[in-house]
């Protein structure tokens, strides 16, 4: 049983709070400000919606990864979307048929602005052992990948990272990177408007 003065101890060096480091911005008395790009930045890293379109044994480890043990739901990402367009982010796991490859795209295209794709496992990622005609040999064959993880399947903890990976680019991305010339050629080349 635990004891309840022991529960409010008076403030010492030992249990004294540090505060971080603030972010680059403009602080002072009852004020911070910073760019339009940060906070946009920051409020699409902490709310991110992931779209799992899983096919085989990787979805399983995904599976493992939203359980309890790992949960993502720590990052802002505790709901699933299962409509493209409340998510954006598209978590591709598993193998991909030539016959599959149009209704990812489709999905894809069905997803707004801002939108990341997220390659998980060998198959997604490049086909994996099944080099054969009915195999797309990896998804960015029909639409752009922002972040690979590798494995067969990729243990829970890989796709944390390529999660945390997924975050940074969220948060670093300029505000105006879509709008660029750049962006739009990228599209362009998988045949997306």
């Amino acid at each position: 049983m635990v004891n309840p003065s022991s529960l409010f101890q008076p403030l010492t060096e030992a249990n004294t709070l540090s505060p971080v480091e603030p972010p680059p911005g403009l602080e002072g008395q009852g004020f911070f400000a910073t760019t339009l790009d940060a906070a946009v930045g920051l409020a699409r890293k902490g709310s991110m919606w992931p779209l799992p379109y899983a096919t085989s044994c990787c979805g399983i480890e995904f599976m493992s990864t939203a359980a309890s043990h790992y949960d993502i739901g720590r990052f802002g990402m505790e709901r699933f979307s299962y409509s493209p367009r409340q998510a954006d982010l598209l978590m591709v796991m598993g193998t991909i048929s030539k016959k599959l490859g149009p209704i990812l795209k489709t999905v894809y295209e069905q997803m707004a602005e801002p939108r990341w794709v997220l390659s998980v496992g060998a198959c997604a990622s490049s086909g994996g052992i099944f080099d054969t005609y009915s195999v797309l040999q990896g998804i960015d064959r029909i639409i752009p990948v922002d972040v690979y993880v590798p494995g067969c399947p990729p243990r829970p903890e890989q796709i944390l990272d390529g999660i945390f990976r997924v975050h940074y680019l969220a948060k670093h991305e300029s505000y105006r990177r879509r709008d660029s010339a750049e962006y739009k050629a990228l599209l362009a080349h998988y045949g997306i408007e």
